[in-house]
């Protein structure tokens, strides 16, 4: 099951700059090795949380890929994000078995509550909101994830219940 995301326009009003030169070593790691195209968006996703405009051309002029098969591949595959995302990003699966189990309620909870649609970030930056094909938890189903913590056999107030306390454990 593909879950079709609707992306939000966004305007970028402020440019935070990038350190390109972090890439650097992952350039020479990959550099002129068969297959690197994947491992190196990855990396560069790993450094900033998603692959900046800038990081492409970088990669571009440091290996010899073509920007638009770079481009290309990162729009594919949906491990890839294109802008940046919030500090924990919460994961909704929709998997059968969590839709089955009402996985629909979650994600609509938080939604109201953060004030956000599916695939978009909070103004604060804090949170962004996936649904997800499948967390592979189906026993727990319906099944959020944050980060590395997994929660199952959720209600929408409970889903609601535990970013309220990231955000509480956030402004401390």
């Amino acid at each position: 099951m593909r879950i079709a995301r609707i992306r939000k326009e966004t305007t970028v009003t402020e440019q935070v700059p990038i350190d390109l030169s972090l890439m650097d070593p992952l350039i020479e790691k990959y550099k002129g090795k068969k297959g690197n195209m994947i491992p190196l968006l990855q990396g560069t996703q790993e450094l900033y949380g998603y692959i900046p405009r800038e990081a492409f051309h970088k990669l571009a002029d440091g290996t010899g890929l073509k920007l638009s098969d770079m481009y290309g591949v990162a729009t594919f595959y949906a491990q890839f994000r294109l802008n940046p995302v919030g500090k924990h990003i919460i994961k909704i699966c929709h998997g059968t078995a969590c839709h089955v189990q009402n996985a629909n309620e979650l994600s609509e909870a938080l939604e109201e509550a953060l004030k956000i649609k599916d695939g978009e970030t909070t103004e604060d930056g804090l949170f962004t909101l996936e649904s997800v094909a499948c967390l592979g938890c189906c026993s727990l189903a319906p099944v959020m994830m944050i980060g590395d913590n997994t929660s199952g056999k959720l209600t929408g107030p409970q889903a609601v219940k535990i970013v309220k306390n990231i955000r509480i454990a956030e402004n401390n």
